[in-house]
């Protein structure tokens, strides 16, 4: 990677050439409903992967749990978001929705990842995840009850 610092007004620009990947699975276990803090797995991987520039990206497998970048300093603040979410796609009396095959909570868990999300970019440099000081990854769980949920985590860079 060729550094070019400051290019039309972007500070330390670099250019370079994807000349590794890497990838893996993580099978998260989730106790029911609730955000899973997944970074720790993910920097993880990263470290092994042995890149130190390049951009990594996370796809959940499942249209029921979702991934998102949040605040890991103060728990209210994922119990806060889950209720919100509560507001948005609620567990509705007698199901009130056509989808009821698996449960009154399947149906408000698909609404809720259309809300989130199901993949995530991530910035790698000097071989670390480009988080904020307060930012965590982590797997949301929208079904009620446990589960096992497969993450597909793709690093490629330099």
């Amino acid at each position: 990677m060729r550094g070019l610092g400051r290019i039309g007004g972007i500070e330390g620009f670099r250019e370079g050439e994807i000349r590794r990947q890497a990838s893996a699975r993580v099978t998260v276990s989730t106790p029911g409903q609730g955000f899973t803090d997944i970074t720790a797995s993910v920097a993880d991987f990263l470290r092994r992967s042995g890149i130190g520039q390049g951009l990594l990206t996370l796809f959940c497998r499942h249209t029921s749990a979702s991934l998102t970048i949040q605040e890991n300093a103060d728990p209210d603040v994922r119990s806060d978001l889950m209720t919100a979410l509560d507001g948005l796609a609620p567990r509705l009396p007698g199901g009130g929705y056509i989808h009821a095959a698996e449960g009154p909570d399947d149906m408000p868990a698909h609404i809720r990842t259309l809300l989130t999300d199901s993949g995530l970019t991530i910035p790698v440099t000097d071989g670390r995840l480009v988080l904020g000081t307060w930012q965590g990854i982590y797997l949301i769980e929208h079904r009620d009850r446990p589960h096992r949920r497969d993450i597909v985590l793709h690093v490629a860079g330099e």
